[in-house]
Parts: C-alpha cells; sequence; structure tokens
C-alpha cells in the first residue's frame, strides 16, 4: 500500500512558531497539509513559519495559547477546528527543556516540565479526539532519547518525557482503530545556546552517522508517520544511532 496523500488534509502543530515545530509546519505544508500553527509567546515566528506555509501554496492558520492552562488548550481545540473544519494530523511539538540541577529541584520545575511534556499533550488530544476519529487520522508527538536513557540535570523534563513515551503507547490503543498515534525522539537537534563546541563535539564523536542532527530530520519523520496508516504506538529514534552508542 501506497503513503497517504496528504494534500488538502489539515495538520496542527503546537509550538509552530519555532525552532523545531517551525521545521515540522514547512514540512508538513510542503507534503500538502493547510497548518494550524499555535505559538504561545513567538507571535513573529509563527507570522513568519505562516508565510512560508503560504508561499507553499497552503493555508495558514495561527492562534496562540498557553498550554499550561486548561480553558486555552480548551480554546485552542476549538478555534481550530471553527477555522479549518477537520484536524487530520495533531503533533505535539511545544517542549519545556529546562536544565535543573540536582540540589536545585523544586516542586516548580516539576510542575512545569509535566504541565507542558505531558499534560497539555494528553489534554489537547482528548478534546480532537472526536475530530481525528472522524477522519481517521494521526497523533505525532515529540519525546526524547531521554526517555530511554535519562539525562543528568534534566529529571523532571526526562520524566516527562518518559511519560509522554507512555502516553504515546496508551493512546494507540485506547484510540485505536480510528486514530494512530505515534512518536519521534530526536537526537541532538538545535541544541541549547550554553551547549559549548566541546560538547557538542563529544555528541558528535559518539554518534555512530557522525553528525549531529537538524531540524528537518525529524521533520521528515513526522510526515512519514503521519502518511504510513499501518504504523501505531510506535517512535522513530531520529538520532543518527545515538542509542546504539550511549
Amino acid at each position: 500500500m501506497s503513503l497517504l496523500d496528504l494534500t488538502g488534509r489539515v495538520a496542527l502543530v503546537t509550538g509552530g512558531g519555532t525552532r523545531l515545530g517551525a521545521a515540522i509546519v514547512r514540512a508538513l505544508a510542503a507534503a500538502g497539509c493547510d497548518v494550524v500553527i499555535h505559538y504561545a509567546t513567538s507571535v513573529a515566528g509563527a507570522r513568519a513559519v505562516g508565510a512560508d506555509v503560504e508561499r507553499l501554496g497552503r493555508r495558514a492558520t495561527l492562534i496562540q495559547a498557553d498550554l499550561t492552562v486548561r480553558a486555552d488548550l480548551d480554546r485552542l481545540a476549538a478555534e481550530a477546528l471553527a477555522a479549518t473544519g477537520r484536524i487530520d494530523v495533531l503533533v505535539h511539538s511545544a517542549a519545556n527543556f529546562e536544565r535543573v540541577p540536582t540540589d536545585a529541584l523544586t516542586a516548580e520545575a516539576w510542575d512545569r516540565a509535566l504541565a507542558l511534556n505531558t499534560t497539555a499533550p494528553y489534554l489537547l488530544t482528548l478534546a480532537l479526539a472526536p475530530a481525528l476519529r472522524a477522519v481517521r487520522g494521526s497523533v505525532v508527538a515529540i519525546t526524547c532519547l531521554s526517555a530511554t536513557r535519562p539525562w543528568k540535570n534534566y529529571l523532571p523534563y526526562t520524566v516527562s518525557k518518559v511519560a509522554l513515551t507512555g502516553l504515546v503507547h496508551s493512546l494507540a490503543l485506547g484510540l485505536a482503530p480510528e486514530v494512530r498515534v505515534n512518536a519521534v525522539a530526536p537526537g541532538t537537534v538545535l541544541p541549547p545556546d550554553d551547549y559549548d563546541a566541546a560538547a557538542l563535539e563529544r555528541i558528535r564523536a559518539r554518534t555512530p552517522l557522525q553528525r549531529l542532527g537538524e531540524a528537518g530530520d525529524v521533520a521528515r519523520a513526522v510526515v512519514f508517520l503521519a502518511q504510513n496508516d499501518y504504523l501505531t504506538g510506535q517512535t522513530i529514534a531520529a538520532d543518527g544511532g545515538r542509542l546504539l552508542a550511549d
């Protein structure tokens, strides 16, 4: 069976105005999707990405929402459906990536990570589940290699991504057969500014493919999962083979 044609379908991408989310929006638009671009504070980025979508001949809809606020999650779902009439692909890209050394751990750091990285995908998927079922749609979550091997100084973040991976598996069972739910676990892609050159070189040297990842590597994996209608409950590690070597 050939891959699904995404032309004319509608994708909603959280965190779509910056970094990895922006690359995913562009890739889905290039594959034929109209895209709802969610943003929290990056309005300029969302507008720029929306203009790129429209240059590709697709429709862009921008919606601002704080995904840690339940009312905003419900509003995002309602406004996206009102604007487009359907959601075929839901991508959970928005994330909290906060470095917290063990001696600085707080309840607030835990709450911030879980709220955005796990609770928001759970609630937004539930809010859009009827619409996704109606079109036999799919959900793709951006998880992390740390869900397999924990990272030092990222405890709340790591736990939130472990929980998100469990959510992907559970929703894949719960929403089948109408809705597929999968994940992409990136390697080192768009590293934070505080990663120095030596640290990045150590990561590159440990990666079998001998290069750091690019946003496009992850975005192409997201598109593939949206197109392959016999995959659910799966995680693609877009990591250049790093899990094999760490």
